[in-house]
């Protein structure tokens, strides 16, 4: 398991480049963070929809490829339930269904109070290919 978190962290440059730290993985389960900054605020000093997706995303991608099979997104679907400007926010997948090929993920997004901001539903195509790990 800690090869393909490693795999995340090295290799998965936008979550990097925006700032997203991969806390945690384990079979089907993934945490990640994000420090909010200025430039994830929108236009009206709230943190853009796109930072929130992306942070989403990316526990998302780190839960379904968990299995070290290569699995990518074929829907995914997020409702903002609360505006926050400053402090940290936390994403948090889960695996609430998965056969050979399809797999499905609920994310919940939430800040440093443990309050909900987010939650984003996720579904995966499952390949054959392994993910490439030494």
């Amino acid at each position: 398991m800690q090869q393909i978190e490693q795999f995340f962290k090295e290799n998965d440059q936008f979550a990097r480049h925006t700032g997203i730290e991969l806390l945690e993985i384990t079979t089907g389960y993934a945490r990640a963070k994000l420090e909010i900054h200025q430039e994830h605020l929108n236009g009206v000093g709230i943190v853009h929809g796109g930072a929130i997706f992306t942070l989403a995303d990316l526990a998302f991608a780190a839960a379904s490829n968990s299995h070290g099979t290569v699995a990518v997104a074929i829907n995914a679907n997020v409702s903002f339930l609360k505006a926050i400007g400053t402090g940290t926010l936390y994403a948090t997948a889960k695996e609430v269904s998965k056969n050979q090929k399809i797999a499905a993920y609920e994310v919940l997004v939430s800040d440093q109070n443990d309050d909900i901001i987010a939650t984003f539903q996720g579904m995966v195509y499952r390949k054959r290919e392994q993910i490439p790990i030494d």
